[in-house]
């Protein structure tokens, strides 16, 4: 996976899971993901190792990943997020005078930006 699927993945199960982490793992997770701190940045700011700062992302990933696992949240989202443009994709490929064409173009519109 290349360095930015993975930071995509990171803030997508940080998204959906991370309010289950401690405030302390939040708070070097959120380092590492969005404010693009490197290893080193963090282990100097929070007084810890380097590789104290790696185990505890790793393991951070680890729990929100198993989270996942059983729940299938980013999962259901990513399919109802696809369903909803493939409908939109119809509609918009719809002769003009398909019956409700705009309301139907307006709630899959409605349902893309909710999930954004």
């Amino acid at each position: 996976m290349s360095e930015v699927g993975k930071i995509i993945e990171q803030g997508m199960l940080y998204d959906f899971y991370g309010d289950l982490l401690t405030a302390h793992q939040k708070e070097i997770y959120e380092d590492l993901v969005y404010n693009d701190m490197s290893l080193n940045e963090i282990a100097q700011e929070y007084g810890i190792s380097k590789q104290g700062v790696h185990d505890l992302i790793k393991r951070c990933t680890q729990t929100m990943q198993g989270y996942e696992d059983k729940l299938h949240m980013i999962a259901r989202f990513n399919s109802i997020r696809a369903d909803a443009q493939k409908m939109k994709n119809i509609i918009d490929n719809a002769a003009e005078d398909f019956p409700d064409r705009n309301e139907i173009r307006r709630l899959s519109d409605h349902i893309i930006e909710e999930l954004i």
